[in-house]
């Protein structure tokens, strides 16, 4: 006669209660929190897979930009939301693996206070310059800077931001001298640059596009390792000086200690989401390239790229602000 054997209803529970866990989730709406204005390219991506997610997950998506200190404020609010999966944060290098180095105090840590869920687009930044700059390749541009030390200016988005850092990169590889001149958003630059008033800069080649097409502005290369499929006849800078790079990405991460089963779930549909052709084509026409990627791979791009940039601003003496 075989001997029954007791097993403690906890026991049970516990072993249950991860599969009636993810048959209940979700079970209300979804909310992703976007750390830049309505229109920012985060924000566009967001609103073309809401209709998806919504379709795929049964939900509501909604969509909540919450705009402040350089998209800290949004971050903030993201990591410390309850790690249930009705929450999401979109973020970008910027806000993630430069900005930890460029500034004193953060009210988050991207490593620690995150978990990665979908890495859903690149963004490829290009090196542009003044109709009128007196160099069209990156070759000429390193060789006019040796020779004319301080004299090429170069226009970012701010101090310690992003495209700082990239041109920051190509000046350290190449080895020049050159004025920064900063300001306070891409509309400010694309003036200076097309008066001719500052000689080049370094942007997201989305929002360069119409001035590139109108040849109102002088595409010179794009800063990933590969070509853009935009700009095919354009070569990478790491074509000059092997070995650059400096891509931008824009991706989305729940708080930290949500669930794996919810962040494996949201990253299949963010992906499926993602990939569908016509919002594929409407990314791309906005200079976003679409990555289907594990929560593996984008932990691993964020922790190399925070690594990277730890690196080179600690390099270049950049005091924190």
């Amino acid at each position: 006669m075989k001997r029954l054997v007791s097993v403690p209803l906890l026991a049970i529970v516990l072993a249950v209660a991860p599969a009636l866990n993810a048959q209940q989730y979700p079970n209300k709406p979804i909310r992703i929190i976007i750390p830049f204005p309505p229109g920012d390219s985060l924000d566009t991506m967001s609103r073309l897979i809401a209709p998806r997610l919504l379709e795929r997950l049964g939900q509501s998506i909604v969509v909540d930009n919450r705009v402040g200190a350089a998209g800290q404020l949004g971050l903030e609010l993201g990591a410390r939301a309850a790690p249930d999966g009705y929450t999401l944060v979109g973020g970008q290098g910027g806000n993630l693996v430069v900005q930890p180095h460029t500034y004193k105090k953060l009210p988050y840590h991207p490593l620690r206070d995150f978990a990665p869920v979908a890495n859903s687009t690149r963004n490829y930044l290009a090196l542009v310059a003044s109709p009128g700059a007196p160099f069209k390749s990156v070759k000429e541009l390193v060789a006019y800077a040796k020779t004319h030390p301080g004299k090429v200016s170069f226009a970012s988005n701010g101090e310690g931001g992003f495209p700082h850092m990239s041109i920051e990169m190509l000046r350290t590889m190449a080895g020049f001298d050159y004025l920064h001149v900063p300001y306070k958003g891409s509309g400010q630059i694309m003036t200076e640059l097309m008066s001719g008033r500052v000689d080049a800069t370094i942007l997201g080649i989305g929002s360069l596009t119409p001035f590139i097409k109108s040849g109102r502005i002088r595409l010179i290369a794009v800063t990933s390792p590969t070509r853009a499929e935009q700009y095919p006849d354009t070569p990478a800078i790491d074509e000059a000086l092997p070995g650059y790079d400096s891509r931008g990405w824009f991706g989305y991460l729940a708080p930290a200690r949500t669930p794996r089963h919810i962040v494996d779930l949201l990253n299949r549909e963010i992906n499926r989401a993602m990939t569908a052709p016509d919002v594929k084509e409407k990314l791309e026409a906005i200079g976003l390239t679409v990555v289907a990627e594990s929560p593996e791979q984008f932990a691993q791009t964020l922790k190399s790229d925070y690594e990277k940039y730890g690196k080179l601003i600690k390099a270049i003496n950049f005091q924190p602000q």
